[in-house]
């Protein structure tokens, strides 16, 4: 099911959009489509898309020029290109751009929503990773910036010996900070501490 999850459908083809749309939206997808790339970017459903069905060939600005814009952008989510006859080519350049899937048209409704519920997976982990990167980032604003400098020592594997010499500080003043910052990330070891401050970087 969708789960709310709201698919973007870009296509100049009056006929795809119209098509894809009864498809998708019979499977219980909220679905919004859009007759141009550029359109679909001065829209709102920009912010909320979670999956971008996206015809490769267009006028103005064609898939693989929308995806990469997506990418300058910074917009995360996943991208299923749908291609015409001669169009792999620029389908396989797609992909490694990184879109999820192609598929050729006509394509078989059967293997677009297998693709569009595969997407909405990774949409789905993506957004939870994000969550837990948020999350990560808002116990880290809670350090100062001492204990920020030992959270630094510490998950880049130091002791505390070698973390107090690194900082000018004694072994049992990094000690003191280290039972500081576990207390503020609520948990009870180290490798706790090193998990958090990795998943706060892994978003950027």
């Amino acid at each position: 099911m969708s789960d709310a999850q709201l698919v973007c459908v870009v296509d100049d083809d009056e006929s795809v959009r119209l098509s894809l749309r009864a498809l998708l939206e019979a499977s219980a997808y909220t679905v919004n489509d859009f007759d141009s790339a550029l359109r679909f970017l001065a829209s709102d459903a920009l912010g909320r898309c979670d999956c971008l069905v996206v015809d490769v060939r267009m006028p103005e600005m064609n898939g693989l020029a929308l995806q990469e814009e997506l990418n300058r952008r910074g917009r995360v989510f996943p991208v299923i290109v749908i291609t015409g006859h001669g169009d792999v080519p620029l389908a396989v350049r797609a992909m490694k751009a990184g879109a999820l899937d192609f598929i050729e048209k006509p394509f078989d409704g059967e293997v677009m929503l297998a693709s569009v519920g595969r997407a909405l997976e990774v949409s789905r982990a993506t957004r939870d990773e994000a969550a837990e990167a948020r999350a990560a980032k808002d116990l880290l604003d809670l350090l100062t910036p001492r204990e920020r400098n030992v959270l630094e020592q510490l998950v880049a594997g130091r002791s505390n010996k070698v973390a107090a010499y690194e900082l000018g500080i004694s072994p049992r003043t990094v000690e003191i900070h280290r039972a500081r910052i576990m207390d503020k990330f609520n948990v009870r070891s180290l490798s706790e501490v090193v998990r958090i401050a990795l998943t706060a970087t892994r978003f950027g």
